[in-house]
């Protein structure tokens, strides 16, 4: 296998047909060139693996190797539970990887085996040799997630862990996203705010109701469960006929939707079917993992899915080389932005 040659300034600056000085400048931060040539520089860098001096100096502190002697090869699994954030986590693992020269692939796992040939069809299809697993948020049948945990190889949950799991976790903080969604509504003057989401059906939403109440709690909001649309969904039309009638019986002002596939159905059912104006009559924030090209820019949290990728992939580059040192659960923060779905009481 070919050694990988490291990347210096002159691989970059003939890359992009400038001169040494140009990318040196660019990755120093100095000025003298455009903001777009400078982030042409910077990605092409990070495109073609070139580190800087401190880059390489905080690598080998925790013993990873700038520029490896071979490419690893490491595996996403999911199941199409789990493609909603796909695109965004492989985004941020690609982006990693190509520093190094690793690659990564995607495995589907099937929905339909049984418990009981679960293990044979990863034996089947040579998982446990991949370099690496990152097993994906929202895998199901939840039978999989252990079977996957117990694989020989160095492995990264992107989702929150189950208690005493000894597994290396990165998510984005779901958590943190659903306090400052409610702290916004309160300082914006809603106190009347009511949740819909599923409560039991993972970890990630089951964290997203606590957090919902610990934020209400915070602000001396009681929370009465019957004016809250929770619990396992068993039919889209039950669902918003039960979110219809409690809108119109508990007239919250504002709306914090906790599931990405649940935002468009509740949007249109407040704005189409119960011709109420968001956010005249209602304010709405969705937990949403991207904004939807076919509603008006949402208020929403920016949940770091693709920063995940990338830093994820970091923590398995420092597992493999600190095979001993104590399991680790990184939670990244992202922003809240403001779109055209909330509005001040009054306002």
């Amino acid at each position: 296998m070919p050694i990988i040659k490291p990347v210096t300034l002159r691989t970059i600056a003939n890359e992009l047909g400038l001169t040494v000085h140009t990318v040196s400048k660019a990755l120093k931060g100095r000025p003298g060139m455009s903001e777009m040539t400078r982030q042409l520089i910077v990605q092409t860098a990070e495109r073609l693996g070139y580190f800087t001096k401190e880059q390489i100096r905080s690598l080998k502190v925790d013993h990873i190797i700038p520029y490896p002697l071979e490419r690893k090869r490491f595996l996403l699994v999911q199941t199409t539970q789990s493609t909603s954030y796909n695109e965004q986590l492989l985004a941020g693992l690609h982006e990693r990887f190509a520093s190094f020269g690793h690659q990564i692939e995607v495995v589907l796992l099937p929905y339909a085996v049984k418990e009981s040939g679960m293990e044979e069809w990863l034996d089947r299809k040579g998982i446990a040799y991949a370099d690496g697993l990152f097993i994906a948020p929202s895998i199901m049948p939840r039978e999989w997630e252990p079977k996957l945990l117990a694989l020989p190889l160095p492995k990264i949950l992107l989702s929150f862990p189950p208690l005493g799991t000894k597994v290396d976790s990165v998510i984005w903080d779901i958590y943190e996203a659903t306090f400052q969604a409610v702290s916004y509504l309160r300082s914006i003057g809603h106190t009347n705010i009511m949740y819909i989401g599923d409560t039991i059906g993972q970890r990630g939403y089951i964290l997203r109701w606590q957090s919902f109440l610990h934020a209400m709690n915070e602000f001396g909001s009681p929370v009465h469960t019957d004016a809250h649309s929770i619990g396992l969904r068993r039919s889209r039309d039950e669902l918003l006929d039960n979110i219809a009638d409690k809108l119109g019986r508990y007239k919250p002002t504002a709306i914090l939707c906790g599931i990405d596939g649940e935002v468009a159905d509740v949007y249109r059912l407040i704005s189409e079917r119960l011709g109420m104006s968001i956010p005249g009559d209602i304010s709405i924030i969705g937990l949403l993992n991207r904004q939807p090209e076919s509603m008006p820019p949402f208020t929403m949290p920016l949940l770091a899915i693709r920063e995940t990728g990338y830093r994820a992939a970091d923590r398995m580059l420092w597992r493999i080389a600190n095979p001993s040192l104590p399991y680790e659960h990184i939670r990244i923060q992202g922003e809240l932005k403001i779109g055209q779905t909330t509005a001040s009481i009054g306002s």
